[in-house]
């Protein structure tokens, strides 16, 4: 791969990485409900199930979608079901928990990588990926794009992780508290209607 398409590339992983997202506000909503320690393993969850996504539909899942179009259909329709079942929990967090009594409990690593399957804007990031970088889908470039991603993609979405962390504080009124996790929700189903 040329350097200005290997530049261009991590430029596209930077800018879809780190905008917002669901995996984003989720890991922004788990920073501030749990705290960075119970919120790493959602998060590591996030990076390498996007990896591993990317990998998967540049070696073949992508010429399903071309042969059976009814899988964006449904696809389509689980994410938004899944989606609008996590704005609900979401929106109704407890107080994030003082260390020996938590309330709820994050995302787990398996939860967060299988999250991947059922996340609009991931399916559109891995499949404009592949189809911009990759498109004759050989494994080497396939590798080549899941590796940037992979690199490029953790520490931009830990970044609102951290983020949510920094309003701990601020979020120990049960008021505020509630506000945030309303808009968290609200922004998590406006990102999923702009994906759709």
């Amino acid at each position: 791969m040329e350097q200005t398409t290997l530049a261009a590339l991590s430029a596209f992983a930077l800018v879809s990485s780190i905008t917002p997202g669901p995996n984003n506000m989720m890991l922004m909503a788990s920073g501030a409900n749990f705290g960075l320690r119970r919120t790493v393993p959602h998060a590591l969850g996030v990076g390498v199930g996007f990896t591993l996504m990317i990998i998967l539909v540049g070696i073949g899942l992508m010429g399903l979608f071309d042969l059976f179009p009814v899988l964006n259909i449904i696809l389509k329709v689980v994410s938004v079901a899944y989606l609008l079942w996590l704005a609900w929990k979401i929106a109704h967090a407890g107080a994030p928990g003082d260390g020996d009594t938590p309330r709820g409990k994050p995302m787990s690593f398996f939860q967060a990588m299988a999250f991947q399957w059922v996340n609009p804007k991931a399916w559109s990031m891995a499949l404009s990926a592949i189809a911009l970088y990759a498109p004759d889908r050989n494994f080497a470039a396939v590798a080549l794009v899941a590796a940037v991603f992979g690199i490029i993609n953790l520490p931009s979405t830990s970044i609102w992780a951290v983020m949510g962390v920094s309003l701990r504080g601020w979020l120990s009124s049960p008021a505020r508290l509630k506000a945030f996790n309303w808009t968290m929700a609200a922004l998590l189903v406006g990102s999923l209607a702009l994906l759709i």
